[in-house]
C-alpha cells in the first residue's frame, strides 16, 4: 500500500522536526521567558513598502527612518557575521531583516542562526536598501517572539494538498498568499454588503440561532437540547420567520448576514453551515426585489473586483447587462431546445415518466404538474444558466411562504437568480395572508407525516405575528458562500469558508492517525 506508507513516513518525519524544535524550546524555557508579550510593532510591511520601496540608497540613508516590525519569518541565509531573513506580517507583505554582529551583537546573532522557519520574530532597526535594491531592517534589537513546534511546508512545493488546506487553513493562510487574497476579498464584499444595505435605509439585526421549530425553508435540520428547558432545539435552517416578526413590528426594512445549518450533503457548492444575507422590504413585491438585488450583485462586483465583466473558472461573465428573467418552462425551452413540446412539459404523466429516466427521486412521482416541472429544470437547464437568469413564477407546492399570484392561480411570486449554473438567491412576495399561511403550514405537516424530512413544521407563533398583521412585503436571501466564489474565481464553497465542516476534519485526522499507529506495528519494521 504505496500511499499509506507515504502518509506514514511524512508523519514520522514531521514528527523527528518537531522533537529537535520541542529540544530547542526547553533550552529557551532554562534561559528565561519565552513567549514573550511586550512587543509592539510600529509599522506592517505593506505600508513600508508602499511608501519607500521606491526610494534609492542614498535617500534612505539620510531619512534614517527607524522602524519595529515584526512578523514570521519565512526565509533564513546565515553567512558567517551577516545573515538575512524575510518574515511576513499580518499585512500580507515581507519585507528582509539584516542581522549582523556589530547590530544586534554577537550572541543575538548566534542565537538567530538556530531559529527555525516559522518562528514569529521581532525587531527594531533603521531601513535601507541593499545593493541589489531590495528594501531592508538593519536590526538593532532583534527577539524570538514565538517559537513554532511544526514545520511549514516545503517553501518550494507549498501546500498542494487540497485536503489538508481546508483541514488546516491556518497552514494554507500562512503559505498561499492566493487563499489570503481570496480572504480578504470576501471581508471587502461583506463590508460592501453592509454599506450597501445601510445606504439603502436598511436596519441591520440579528435573530435567533436556536429555534424551537424549524422554519423559513424546506430543509432538514440539525437538532440539539437544551439542558435546562429538557426539550430539542433546532439551529436554524433560515432567519425567515424572526425577520418577518420584525416586519410586523414596524421596522420596514431589515437585513441580517447570518449563519444558517442545513443537515444535507457535502458538495462543491454545499456546505452544512453556511452564511446568508436575507433582507425584507415592506411595501415591495418580486419584481422589486429581482432589480434590487441585480443591484446588489453588480455593486459588490464594483467594488470588489473593480468591474462587472467578470472571468470565472476560464469563462467570461457579463453582470453589466439586465438578468435575463425566465418562467420554469421558457427555461426549458431555451436550454434544451426541441428536447421537449408545450404539450409533454404539460403531461403529468410523460413528466413522471422522463423523470424517471433521468434518476429523479421517487418522492416526485406524487407529485402535481409544476413541482414535475421544476424537477425537469433542475435536471435538465439548471446547470447551463451561466449567465445572470431569474427563473420566475414558481408552482405554489414548492414554495410554502410565498404570495400567490393575483394573475395565476397555482403559481407564486417567486424567484431564484442563477449564476454560472447555480442558485445565488431566492426572493419572493411574502405570503401575508395569515389563514392562507395556516393552511399551507398544515399542508406541509402532511407532507412530514407522509415522509417528506424537509417539509416544514407548523409555526403557531408566527401565524399569530401574521394575525397582528404585516404589510405587503418582499423578501430575499442571497448566498453570500456562493457569491464569494463567484467574486474570487473560486471553484468550490470550501475556498471561501475559513474552516470547514469540523465533524470532516476530525474524522479525516482520525485516520491518519490510524495509518500512523499502523505504520509503528512490528511487522512493518
Amino acid at each position: 500500500m504505496p500511499q499509506t506508507t507515504h502518509i506514514a513516513v511524512a508523519i514520522v518525519d514531521d514528527n523527528s522536526l518537531i522533537t529537535e524544535r520541542k529540544n530547542k524550546l526547553s533550552v529557551l524555557r532554562k534561559q528565561g521567558v519565552v513567549y514573550p508579550n511586550d512587543f509592539i510593532p510600529s509599522h506592517n510591511a505593506a505600508d513600508l513598502q508602499a511608501e519607500y520601496a521606491a526610494d534609492d540608497k542614498p535617500t534612505l540613508e539620510i531619512k534614517a527612518i527607524a522602524v519595529k516590525v515584526a512578523g514570521r519569518m519565512m526565509l533564513k541565509r546565515v553567512m558567517g557575521k551577516a545573515s538575512f531573513a524575510t518574515i511576513k506580517d499580518g499585512s500580507g507583505a515581507t519585507i528582509q531583516l539584516y542581522v549582523q554582529n556589530e547590530g544586534v551583537g554577537e550572541a543575538i546573532h548566534d542565537a538567530f542562526k538556530h531559529w527555525d522557519i516559522g518562528d514569529i520574530i521581532a525587531t527594531e532597526g533603521i531601513l535601507f536598501k541593499t545593493n541589489k535594491g531590495e528594501l531592508s531592517v538593519h536590526c538593532k534589537i532583534l527577539r524570538l517572539l514565538s517559537k513554532s513546534l511544526r514545520p511549514l511546508p516545503d517553501k518550494f512545493h507549498g501546500l498542494a494538498d487540497q485536503e489538508q488546506r481546508y483541514r488546516q487553513r491556518y497552514v494554507d493562510l500562512i503559505i498561499n498568499d492566493d487563499t489570503r487574497k481570496t480572504f480578504t476579498t470576501r471581508s471587502a464584499m461583506m463590508t460592501s454588503l453592509r454599506h450597501f444595505m445601510v445606504e439603502n435605509a436598511f436596519l441591520e439585526v440579528e435573530t435567533p440561532m436556536m429555534h424551537p421549530i424549524p422554519g423559513g425553508a424546506t430543509a432538514r435540520p440539525f437538532i440539539t437540547h437544551h439542558n435546562a428547558l429538557d426539550q430539542s432545539v433546532y439551529l436554524r435552517i433560515a432567519p425567515e420567520l424572526y425577520l418577518k416578526r420584525l416586519i410586523v413590528g414596524g421596522f420596514d426594512r431589515v437585513f441580517e448576514i447570518n449563519r444558517s445549518f442545513r443537515n444535507e450533503g457535502v458538495s462543491p457548492r454545499h456546505n452544512p453551515e453556511f452564511t446568508m444575507m436575507e433582507f425584507y422590504a415592506a411595501y415591495t413585491d418580486y419584481q422589486w426585489l429581482m432589480n434590487y438585488t441585480e443591484m446588489i450583485i453588480r455593486h459588490c462586483a464594483l467594488q470588489v473586483c473593480g468591474t462587472t465583466q467578470l472571468n470565472y473558472q476560464g469563462k467570461p461573465l457579463n453582470l453589466s447587462t439586465a438578468f435575463d428573467r425566465l418562467t420554469i418552462t421558457e427555461a426549458i425551452h431555451k436550454y434544451c431546445p426541441q428536447a421537449y413540446s408545450d404539450k409533454q412539459l404539460n403531461d403529468v404523466h410523460f413528466l413522471r415518466e422522463e423523470l424517471k429516466r433521468l434518476g429523479t427521486k421517487p418522492t416526485l412521482i406524487s407529485a402535481k404538474l409544476g413541482a414535475l416541472q421544476l424537477a425537469l429544470f433542475e435536471e435538465t437547464a439548471e446547470s447551463k444558466l451561466w449567465n445572470p437568469t431569474f427563473i420566475i413564477d414558481y408552482p405554489i407546492e414548492v414554495s410554502p411562504l410565498a404570495r400567490e399570484s393575483d394573475k395565476h392561480k397555482g403559481v407564486t411570486e417567486r424567484f431564484e437568480l442563477f449564476i454560472v449554473g447555480r442558485e445565488l438567491a431566492n426572493g419572493f412576495s411574502e405570503l401575508n395572508d395569515p389563514e392562507d399561511q395556516a393552511a399551507r403550514f398544515t399542508a406541509q405537516v402532511s407532507a412530514k407525516e407522509a415522509g417528506d424530512d424537509e417539509a416544514m413544521f407548523y409555526d403557531a407563533d408566527y401565524i399569530r405575528a401574521l394575525e397582528y398583521g404585516m404589510p405587503p412585503t418582499g423578501g430575499c436571501g442571497i448566498g453570500i458562500d456562493r457569491l464569494a466564489m463567484l467574486l474570487t474565481d473560486s471553484a468550490s464553497i470550501r475556498d471561501v469558508i475559513f474552516i470547514v465542516f469540523i465533524v470532516f476534519i476530525v474524522f479525516i485526522d482520525f485516520i491518519v492517525f490510524i495509518v500512523f499507529i499502523v505504520s509503528q506495528s512490528p511487522h512493518n519494521f
